[in-house]
């Protein structure tokens, strides 16, 4: 579905995410899109609920990112401490979670490798280093993700704000229309 023109400057996309027009004259943009007051409200506040769409899967998508960060960066750290450990002869303790609120303890000797899970039930082993290597940038590839996300959500908001604005625009407009034509009415009468 086509946003009607507006006055203002072209219509440009973010990442699938049409941008929203400011309407300067609502008289020329009604006139140019060929909209009636009722007509115009009705694209602008289907508009408005699209973008509330939008939001909410992004926000569902940053929170995901923003439990997955730290997971990542925890096994970060366990792959670095067995690294570290390794060849000490020193055995690792940990105690590690085995089902919701079930833990139960280890004691990791020289590891040489890791298992990792990657989604879907598949668990696949490699090296510390490999892992290190993977882990990295997966950490790398969801702080970029997070990055994107937040520009999209801040122009996703802009964009709400805008349409909010146009819709009190076009409204405020049709309320004077109303008022002007009520007062020429009235001035016919007592004529």
């Amino acid at each position: 579905m086509g946003e009607p023109s507006s006055s203002s400057s072209e219509v440009s996309v973010r990442r699938g995410i049409p941008a929203a027009s400011f309407v300067e004259d609502v008289q020329t943009y009604l006139h140019q899109s060929d909209l009636d007051v009722n007509s115009a409200l009705a694209f602008l506040q289907e508009r408005l609920q699209q973008y509330k769409l939008v939001e909410m899967k992004l926000l569902a998508q940053q929170r995901d990112l923003q439990a997955k960060i730290p997971d990542i960066e925890k096994c970060l750290d366990i792959v670095a401490t067995l690294q570290a450990r390794r060849g000490s002869g020193e055995p690792l303790l940990a105690d590690f979670e085995v089902s919701e609120g079930i833990f139960s303890r280890a004691c990791i000797e020289d590891a040489d490798s890791v298992c990792l899970w990657l989604g879907a039930n598949v668990m696949l082993e490699y090296s510390s280093e490999e892992a290190n290597t993977l882990l990295q940038n997966n950490l790398e590839n969801a702080k970029a993700s997070l990055d994107v996300l937040v520009g999209d959500l801040q122009f996703l908001r802009d964009q709400v704000t805008i349409t909010q604005v146009t819709i009190a625009r076009i409204y405020n407009w049709d309320v004077h229309q109303r008022r002007r034509q009520v007062a020429g009415t009235s001035s016919d009468k007592d004529s």
